[in-house]
């Protein structure tokens, strides 16, 4: 049975939402010195490589040493969006060591436009006026396009819904972002509709002058039932595409980044650990700070990552202890993305002055999830 701690009312009311309701590929002869030629079809392009005796320690490195033209850091994008392979199987992680005589094939993306396109996507508006609009958003829908990902965006679908409004404060590729969650998140986003709404809310975010709650459903616990997070994240030198607590506290490279969080429930006892460790929780994180994947590290770096999370987590399942304990796993398992949502956005209207405040139910699949750690 769940230990409850305290829950929110749209928690139990799912109803309740605030105040409203593959490329061409041409084989082309690998030189001794590892050089390839390179496919510059219209569709996309293939750079194919056998790696040779001393190639590196890192993957990466050796590719982009390889091919002077793109940096090590678009090679690590595009290893992260799962575009090499080594005989046919998918790398996973840039840092991986490269094997002699292995065949790399590094697939680019065809060229994108400059500039983003609108695009008519549905949109879950929770609150519009000539100033701003809060988006309740879903989840594989990224914030802003991106190399390699410049439709089906946000910023695509607000172009198509808004015109030419949106603030260009953000930039041409980021029209009226303030701040962003990640693509497999869910919940509520403010994005500015001119300039001046985007200054005034650009200064709640840099004073953290607003309220934002995010619910996360995690595998373990914390330790403690609440607590505050008061850290420096910085980028890890193991995946780039992470960020870790720095390990001297002294520091000053990383941000600094501060989480409060407490327990909403416990779900059963974590096999193998000593009694009243529970196997997951329900998480309630209040954000003091904004910076890139922070609630994902700051759990993860408590012991208790997202379930679903591909990147924090080291593993998909669950160990768990009881009877309902493989039907748990399995829930877990099969979750698609990490299980974070932003439920609550709370601010002073930039140019009214109006104190608002949204809230949004958790979405079905973090529901059915929960119902399935409930039994444990």
């Amino acid at each position: 049975m769940p230990i409850k701690m305290r829950r929110m009312d749209f928690l139990e009311d799912p109803q309740h939402y605030g105040l409203l309701a593959p490329p061409n590929l041409v084989e082309t002869p690998i030189m001794a010195d590892e050089q390839a030629e390179i496919d510059d079809a219209e569709v996309g392009e293939t750079r194919v490589a056998v790696a040779a005796e001393g190639a590196g320690e890192r993957v990466d490195a050796w590719l982009a040493k390889l091919w002077p033209d793109l940096s090590r850091a678009r090679i690590q994008g595009l290893i992260g969006a799962g575009k090499l392979t080594r005989d046919a199987a998918c790398v996973t992680h840039a840092k991986e060591k490269p094997r002699p005589g292995a065949r790399y094939e590094l697939t680019l993306p065809p060229p994108e436009p400059a500039t983003p396109l609108p695009e008519a996507l549905p949109l879950n508006i929770v609150f519009e006026d000539e100033h701003l609009i809060v988006i309740d958003k879903a989840a594989g829908m990224a914030m802003h396009p991106a190399p390699g990902s410049m439709k089906g965006t946000l910023v695509n679908a607000l172009l198509a819904h808004c015109g030419a409004s949106l603030s260009g404060v953000g930039g041409i590729a980021r029209p009226g972002i303030v701040h962003r969650i990640d693509k497999e998140t869910t919940g509520l986003v403010v994005v500015a509709k001119h300039d001046v709404a985007h200054q005034g809310l650009a200064k709640l975010f840099a004073k953290h002058d607003l309220e934002r709650v995010y619910y996360a459903i995690t595998r373990g616990a914390p330790k403690d039932r609440s607590g505050r997070i008061e850290n420096r994240l910085v980028r890890s030198s193991e995946d780039r595409r992470k960020y870790v607590v720095a390990r001297n506290a002294e520091t000053s490279a990383g941000k600094t980044a501060i989480t409060d969080y407490w327990i909403v429930e416990a779900y059963g006892q974590l096999e193998g650990a000593s009694a009243g460790r529970p196997a997951a929780a329900l998480i309630e994180c209040r954000l003091h700070t904004g910076r890139t994947h922070q609630i994902r590290a700051h759990l993860a770096h408590l012991g208790c990552p997202l379930i679903g999370d591909p990147l924090y987590g080291k593993q998909r399942g669950l160990k768990a202890a009881g009877a309902h304990a493989a039907e748990a796993d399995a829930a877990a398992r099969a979750f698609p993305r990490q299980a974070l949502h932003a439920a609550v956005l709370g601010f002073r209207h930039p140019v009214t002055s109006a104190e608002l405040r949204f809230e949004s139910a958790l979405p079905a699949e973090m529901e059915a999830l929960l119902s399935a750690l409930r039994r444990l």
